[in-house]
């Protein structure tokens, strides 16, 4: 279970999928390595993404939005019910929103943003009741491994030395 809620059986295995996304984020693009991947509810992919802002000098080129929109087109609808987004990072506002206006159903996010997290660390938008659409949310799924991926993004660039993927995570990037 996570956050109280139960976690589904295939959520560690989409995650997975997502952080290797994360990895082509920032080994093939130099991006900050955030990953999605968006699944039908008969477990199909319907899209996937990784973080392209610096790529596509697209400051809404977040993963989630990425997954997002390759699945739209995929399926020929803006409405993206029954899915469930899979995310390394915990969405910001922008994504957040947009998941609501498509309708997604699920969000299984790993590591918690405490900058700028808009599902329930800094802001609670997903939470918010006066919404017409309610995502069903659990983090923390393979929180570690998300979070140190991206402290070592971080320390790589400033030389410092990097965390191993499986170790506990620390609050310095």
């Amino acid at each position: 279970m996570t956050d109280g809620l139960p976690v589904h059986d295939a959520d560690e295995h989409w995650m997975r999928h997502a952080l290797a996304l994360a990895e082509r984020a920032e080994r093939e693009f130099n991006e900050i390595p955030v990953g999605a991947v968006l699944v039908s509810a008969q477990g199909e992919v319907l899209g996937e993404g990784w973080n392209l802002n610096i790529a596509d000098h697209d400051p809404s080129a977040h993963a989630e939005i990425v997954a997002m929109r390759r699945a739209g087109k995929a399926t020929a609808n803006h409405r993206l019910m029954g899915s469930t987004l899979y995310v390394t990072l915990e969405p910001c506002a922008m994504c957040a929103m947009a998941i609501v206006h498509a309708r997604v159903a699920r969000l299984v996010y790993a590591a918690t943003d405490p900058k700028t997290g808009a599902c329930g660390s800094v802001f609670d938008l997903l939470g918010d009741a006066r919404h017409n659409h309610r995502v069903e949310i659990h983090g923390g799924v393979l929180a570690r491994e998300a979070s140190n991926r991206l402290t070592n993004y971080f320390r790589a660039k400033r030389g410092r030395p990097l965390l191993a993927l499986d170790a506990p995570a620390t609050d310095e990037g």
